[in-house]
């Protein structure tokens, strides 16, 4: 198991450093014991925190009623919660 990812009743919990605006949408690796995403969304309103959610929701194939931040609603580092997805189901999907 890795330091980003915890298992919690219901579901996992990760642990992201996310990088807006950046060229694309796409998990970049562990960086500093946190899951890097890249985002290709601003900083601005709210949008790379859409933008993660749904990416998340797509990637591990949940609803994105299913994904919510817990907390970091205006920082880089964020933690979010997945109901629904087992931590090894994550580890399976999203590269590393």
């Amino acid at each position: 198991m890795t330091v980003w990812l915890k298992e919690v009743p219901g579901g996992c919990e990760l642990v992201v450093l996310v990088q807006p605006r950046a060229s694309r949408t796409r998990v970049v690796g562990e960086h500093a014991g946190r899951l890097k995403i890249a985002l290709a969304a601003p900083p601005v309103d709210g949008e790379a925190n859409a933008a993660l959610i749904e990416f998340l929701s797509d990637a591990l194939n949940v609803r994105k009623s299913d994904v919510s931040l817990i907390e970091g609603q205006t920082s880089r580092r964020k933690r979010l919660a997945v109901r629904g997805v087992a931590p090894a189901q994550v580890m399976a999907i999203l590269p590393k």
